[in-house]
């Protein structure tokens, strides 16, 4: 009697299995999101200062709780945008090819 072969399957590397999973429980524009929220922290330093924030149709909205800081921030907006959009393309968990939650398009201070 000849042993069984058992076949196996190409070897499917853990960041591709992260990335089916997230993509079959729909979990994509809820983790976009929180991953741009990081970004906007990460990026601009005023992270204490935010009170609320809020992502829709590719527009960031960030409402600081210091003027100051929101005034020396418009100022860099464009700059915070590529920035953040920077962050979120070297991040692994952020779907780029999402069309729901994507890359910051404008920055909206409140």
């Amino acid at each position: 009697m000849e042993p069984i072969r058992i076949h196996r399957k190409e070897a499917v590397s853990m960041e591709d299995v992260v990335k089916q999973y997230i993509k079959s429980m729909k979990l994509a524009a809820g983790l976009n999101t929180q991953r741009i929220f990081e970004a906007w922290d990460s990026c601009s330093g005023a992270g204490e200062f935010t009170l609320k924030r809020f992502f829709r149709d590719g527009k960031l909205y960030i409402t600081l709780s210091s003027s100051v800081v929101r005034n020396q921030l418009h100022f860099q907006k464009e700059d915070l945008v590529e920035k953040i959009n920077r962050y979120l393309s070297q991040d692994t968990l952020f779907t780029e090819d999402n069309s729901a939650v994507g890359y910051v398009r404008e920055l909206i201070l409140k």
